[in-house]
């Protein structure tokens, strides 16, 4: 699939019309469903083999954050063989009381995968909680950027963000 088609493909399926409350409280006439392409395994295919070139050379392990971020990890392990860490927003209380399942953390040359990037905040205390447990971070990578100064946030923590689209992108996707 080419990028142009990938991005009206997402586009298609996760924007709905209506009547939504956001996060922050407001009503908004549109929302976009991000768990929607998630859930579609041909679409989700096509984005882990238009994500996979953006990997940083030297990776070791993918960590897919909770909960959008998971199955991106995923897709993308499959598409290049890498090892797929699942990270948790805060380690378990109880077992092994893990940040990330999967393997080992520390001293691993780590790309983070999430779903979609806003302000940056989930993805800056996932990495800084990865740091502490020795992990390398070289990259992050997501599907959509909300253009919402998450790149500009990550950067002040050393972190570099790889979009496959920007949300205007998407929207510009649209027009033809």
């Amino acid at each position: 699939m080419e990028r142009h088609d990938l991005a009206r493909a997402i586009f298609d399926a996760a924007h709905l019309t209506g009547e939504f409350v956001l996060r922050s409280g407001a009503t908004s006439t549109e929302y976009f469903d991000k768990y929607l392409f998630e859930a579609d395994p041909v679409l989700l295919r096509e984005i882990a083999e238009h994500l996979a070139p953006s990997i940083p050379e030297g990776t070791e392990a993918l960590a897919g954050l909770e909960l959008g971020g998971v199955p991106i990890a995923v897709a993308l392990s499959q598409v290049t063989g890498l090892p797929t860490l699942f990270v948790r927003k805060e380690a378990k209380s109880y077992g092994t009381a893990k940040l990330a399942e999967g393997g080992p953390v520390g001293e691993r040359r780590i790309t983070v995968v999430e779903d979609v990037v806003t302000s940056g905040g989930q993805v800056i205390l996932s990495c800084g909680d990865l740091r502490e447990r020795g992990a390398d971070i070289l990259g992050v990578l997501c599907v959509i950027d909300r253009q919402a100064g998450g790149p500009e946030k990550l950067a002040e923590h050393d972190l570099a963000l790889s979009p496959l689209f920007t949300m205007d992108e998407l929207k510009a996707s649209q027009q033809g």
